[in-house]
């Protein structure tokens, strides 16, 4: 019986992975940097990770629960605006929901985009104090970027409701929306055309069916580094022999349409 073919890793063209996190831990920047510049990651949307230890998030994941912790948002900014990082990282603000929204005005225009996240703060996208983020990121250009659970409030269906309260404002659903296999999630946001959807952590039959059903200007590659391995989310597109042109909107137009940026 001959072996497959390993699939051709699509890296031959520039890659933007629109969502890695950073810890604040020392020497997390030139990890990142060094995992970019080794799997052929041209520049990277950064969040700030480690706002909960994975223990603890695996339950609140499971069973619910919050923590009121804020992100390290400052230590995104450093690395995305030093010697390194600039030019290649692209900060967003990692939202508490549990403070005023002017915290994240009054530092809005440092950043790129914003993220909140139901499964680490426990606010879900049907609360005022979520639409008060959103507005603040509508105000400054800021795509909006959260991942959704299947829980009350936090569900796609509520992500499409507060994109609706938001038309001029992009959003991304991340993670291939919920747990592995979210085909439902496509449909939910089919009509949606200013929602993406961000890839990492899902099968490769959700990728290759949102490349379908949403059309490849809809889909945003991103690794979820340093949880996940760049390798393992770039081989997702390699094995279902993503066309050029395709991976090229993907990997690099998309994210920067989102960015408000010319693709270079």
């Amino acid at each position: 019986m001959t072996a497959p073919t390993a699939p051709t890793m699509p890296t031959a063209q520039p890659v933007l992975d629109f969502h890695v996190r950073l810890a604040p831990r020392p020497g997390a920047a030139g990890r990142l940097l060094a995992a970019m510049d080794e799997h052929g990651l041209t520049r990277a949307v950064v969040c700030a990770g480690g706002t909960v230890d994975l223990d603890t998030l695996a339950r609140q994941l499971v069973e619910g629960g919050h923590v009121e912790t804020d992100a390290d948002n400052d230590a995104v900014l450093a690395a995305c605006s030093g010697p390194d990082g600039k030019g290649r990282l692209v900060p967003f603000w990692f939202a508490n929901p549990h403070r005023p929204p002017g915290v994240y005005r009054e530092r809005a225009a440092e950043f790129r985009g914003l993220e909140v996240s139901p499964a680490v703060h426990g606010v879900a996208l049907t609360d005022p104090r979520v639409a008060a983020l959103v507005e603040v990121a509508a105000d400054f250009g800021h795509p909006v970027y959260t991942v959704c659970l299947d829980r009350p409030g936090a569900g796609v269906a509520d992500l499409v409701a507060l994109a609706r309260r938001f038309p001029r404002t992009d959003f991304v659903l991340g993670h291939s929306g919920i747990g592995n296999i979210d085909f439902h999630a496509l449909a939910l946001i089919r009509d949606e055309p200013r929602i993406r959807l961000e890839t990492s952590g899902g099968y490769t039959c959700v990728a290759e069916a949102a490349i379908d059903r949403l059309g490849a200007a809809r889909v945003v590659f991103g690794t979820e580094f340093p949880l996940q391995h760049p390798a393992v989310e770039l081989a997702k597109f390699a094995a279902i022999g993503t066309p050029p042109e395709q991976w090229r909107q993907i990997a690099w137009e998309n994210a920067h349409r989102l960015l408000g940026e010319e693709k270079p």
